[in-house]
């Protein structure tokens, strides 16, 4: 029945096939775009609540360095030898880049997980314990969510601590619905997570490989297995997992170092006011964080950061009993006020009707559409979303949200809808039919003349194409006109960091594969 099981969840966390990189491809080049992840995750922690209002007042903080130093490879090597732990920890090129990463580049968002580690890491380390589990998969969460409960995967949906997705985290038992998303309950979530590790374990034996697993899925790393001549060593199938995956090692030993040594860099951690000593109570009947919050006094959004699992705010323990986590010092007022919770304004907090996704809290809150004219634009070659957005004066969080769009990507022939003020429908509606040249000189913006061209450089440089960027090209344009180009192929040749900015006229030097 076991092996049935892990057969299950074997096909069920498969992703889509995977691409070999070439041998040429360096992992340091991927440790580069693998960063890009990193800096996200944290970006995404400093908007949370407690975090939000203490990093403010960081760099204020006495003995603060923002710039940051870095060691010899003998130094890290020295003291990562000095850290017990089953699982093994290796070093090399890829791991000192990510290290530089938290210790140099990001340290002052990195001091955010710092100030997180006394409230997460002792309930993640007493629940592996309890489960037989190293205590060193804890890491594994900072590298998954930056130790942000609410973190959300825009373009694959993975939510919460340990970046579940939707038929995974069923899976493994947790609630997942329109009110309450168990992938965000820090107890739960973590049960959950050592459960599958320790599932992975019964498969691979080898724990890298079974943080790689926890990563792009049992699926993904079997194939890399059986197309590396079924080795077993994760340094010996690393060009034969997914990109993402090939960073994920080398990331998490990174976090391992930083955790125990931020100290000989002069980091110091965010000084957050969040409340390591907590206690939770079962809720048997309908309640919401509103009605604790104005009894109580309790900052709202410190109950939703104690409480991430409740997407609107409500606790529906009427349909079973629901767990509700509170600061120590609040529990026995909570208990002798409960009563008097649930009667105030119970018509606007616990109303039937109110018991769908609130918004509120969302930095994001989509546009009224009413009385508004409706238009279809139909995507050109070299267009993109931002274009788009300039010439019909709209956001581009609300064309993503019109159009049920995660991320940028748009195709030619796309139809994208557009809401418009009626009075300026007739002018919008021309759009569709105008040339690139002249939607961008509706903005101001100057086209060149010319079209660019492709030309094969000669001498030393035969091996490589130069390719000048035209008016409308993106990164993604561009690497589509060539077969077996990678983006970070591009990026790394041309020392691009952000690839949204490429400007009309640029050269950009194009590898030739052989």
């Amino acid at each position: 029945m076991k092996h049935l099981i892990l057969l299950l969840f074997s096909l069920i966390l498969s992703i889509s096939s995977l691409s070999a990189l070439p041998s040429n491809d360096t992992i340091i080049l991927n440790s580069e775009i693998y960063a890009e992840k990193i800096t996200r995750d944290l970006d995404s922690l400093v908007n949370s609540w407690y975090v939000k209002m203490a990093l403010k007042d960081y760099d204020a903080l006495p003995g603060v360095d923002s710039i940051g130093r870095e060691f010899s490879d003998s130094v890290y090597i020295e003291r990562l030898n000095k850290i017990n732990s089953v699982i093994r920890i290796p070093y090399n090129s890829i791991i000192r880049n990510h290290i530089h990463v938290y210790i140099i580049k990001q340290r002052k968002n990195f001091s955010a997980v710092l100030g997180l580690l006394d409230y997460y890491f002792p309930l993640f380390e007493d629940i592996f314990d309890s489960m037989g589990l190293p205590s060193e998969l804890k890491y594994v969460s900072i590298i998954e969510s930056a130790l942000n409960p609410n973190a959300v995967n825009r373009r694959t949906g993975a939510t919460g601590l340990w970046q579940f997705m939707f038929s995974t985290g069923k899976l493994y038992g947790l609630t997942i619905n329109s009110v309450v998303d168990e992938r965000r309950d820090p107890v739960k979530a973590t049960y959950a997570a050592a459960k599958f590790m320790k599932d992975l374990y019964d498969i691979y034996h080898d724990w890298l490989l079974v943080i790689a697993a926890y990563n792009c899925g049992p699926g993904n790393v079997n194939k890399a297995i059986h197309r590396s001549g079924n080795k077993k060593d994760y340094w010996e199938i690393y060009y034969r997992l997914p990109r993402e995956t090939r960073g994920f090692i080398p990331q998490y030993v990174a976090a391992i170092y930083a955790v125990n040594f931020y100290r000989e860099h002069n980091i110091k951690p965010l000084p957050l006011n969040i409340p390591v000593s907590t206690d939770t109570i079962l809720v048997r009947k309908d309640i919401h964080l509103n009605q604790i919050s104005e009894v109580m006094g309790i900052p709202l959004g410190e109950l939703r950061a104690l409480n991430p699992q409740y997407r609107t705010g409500l606790v529906p323990g009427s349909t079973r009993p629901y767990s509700l986590t509170l600061p120590m010092s609040h529990l026995g007022d909570f208990i002798d006020l409960n009563d008097t919770i649930r009667k105030y304004k119970p018509e606007q907090y616990l109303s039937k009707v109110n018991q769908t996704a609130d918004p509120s809290h969302s930095s994001y809150i989509p546009p009224d559409v009413k009385g508004k004219s409706k238009l279809i634009y139909t995507v050109k070659e070299g267009d993109n979303l931002g274009y788009i957005s300039e010439w019909y004066k709209v956001g581009l969080s609300d064309l993503r949200y019109w159009n049920n769009i995660y991320r940028n990507t748009i195709r030619v022939g796309q139809k994208i809808t557009i809401y418009v003020d009626p009075s300026k429908a007739d002018y919008f509606s021309r759009i569709n039919s105008m040339t690139f040249a002249e939607k961008q000189q509706i903005t101001g913006k100057s086209v060149p003349s010319k079209p660019a061209s492709v030309t094969v450089l000669s001498g030393s440089d035969d091996d490589y194409i130069t390719y000048t960027v035209r008016y409308g090209d993106t990164i993604w344009d561009i690497i589509r006109k060539f077969d077996n180009v990678t983006t970070s192929d591009v990026l790394s040749l041309n020392n691009i960091s952000d690839p949204g900015r490429i400007q009309v006229g640029q050269k950009l030097r194009i590898k030739k594969k052989s």
